[in-house]
């Protein structure tokens, strides 16, 4: 929903459908939580950090950004 609401453009996995997908990302990564948020192929973080960019306006810089 934060991603919408800064209008970006964006593509999803669920990765709970796809078990080999949630292995791989987390050695890819190393990131032990989902949701992730990649930009550009560039790890941002989880929930909590798109979470709290959101709400600082950074997500949508982000997004305008990389558009």
């Amino acid at each position: 929903q934060a991603l919408a609401a800064c209008g970006a453009e964006f593509a999803y996995i669920n990765v709970l459908a796809e078990p080999e997908v949630r292995e791989n990302l987390h050695r890819y990564a190393d990131w032990p939580t989902f949701p992730q948020l990649y930009v550009n192929g560039e790890l941002i973080g989880g929930c909590d950090i798109v979470m709290e960019m959101y709400e600082s306006g950074d997500l949508k810089t982000l997004v305008e950004q990389a558009s």
